[in-house]
């Protein structure tokens, strides 16, 4: 057993709640998103157990955190403490959190050992099928730079999809995907963003799969 600390963080939306912990549960860059039991059986023990609590409806793991999103018939008041000491006590006896990610979070499509790393801003392009632009490398770039951090801030991830016709794809995870405030954040910051950059860019939208 190692000591590990975990607190706990609202995000922007209202629905979910950041888990963060003094340790690092996934290689930097790397994040996986679970629906339900089902997606996550094979693939992340973690989630595969906190879908047991009847009122966790989606699970996404980043770098040092883990963002569970709930119903809406329980109060978080309720349920925080016994999430974040469920979560403290699985990384403490050093339970796996991620044996194998998901082909459809990765460009391939065969599940990679959870130790290799994707590359950050590098997800499910080959899902959406865009095929590849001479801006994918300088979107990606400043997404990362500027984006990233504050999405991760606020227990969520951005993923580029693809860039076509003066649009630009993305996905939003975690307390991102269906929160409130992300069209204002998706239209007012990251669209205004790359429209400054990057000339050739019109519109920022998010892909649902």
């Amino acid at each position: 057993m190692i000591p590990v600390t975990v607190y706990s963080e609202m995000t922007p939306n209202p629905s979910t709640m950041k888990f963060v912990a003094n340790k690092y549960l996934l290689p930097t860059g790397a994040s996986v998103e679970f629906e339900n039991k089902a997606a996550a059986k094979g693939y992340s023990p973690l989630a595969e157990a906190l879908f047991d609590f009847p009122f966790v409806t989606k699970v996404f793991i980043a770098v040092n955190f883990v963002t569970v999103a709930k119903t809406d018939n329980v109060p978080w008041d309720f349920i925080t403490m016994e999430l974040r000491e469920f979560i403290r006590e699985w990384i403490s006896f050093e339970k796996e959190v991620l044996i194998a990610m998901p082909s459809q979070i990765q460009h391939d499509e065969q599940p990679v050992d959870s130790t290799e790393s994707a590359p950050a801003g590098q997800a499910t392009a080959k899902k959406a099928n865009f095929a590849a632009s001479p801006l994918d490398d300088a979107i990606i770039d400043l997404l990362d730079q500027y984006v990233r951090p504050a999405v991760a801030n606020d227990g969520g991830a951005i993923d580029f999809l693809g860039f076509e016709d003066g649009k630009v794809t993305v996905m939003l995870k975690g307390s991102c995907a269906g929160c409130p405030s992300s069209t204002a954040t998706l239209k007012g910051g990251i669209e205004n963003l790359l429209k400054q950059h990057l000339p050739e860019v019109n519109e920022v939208v998010a892909f649902n799969a």
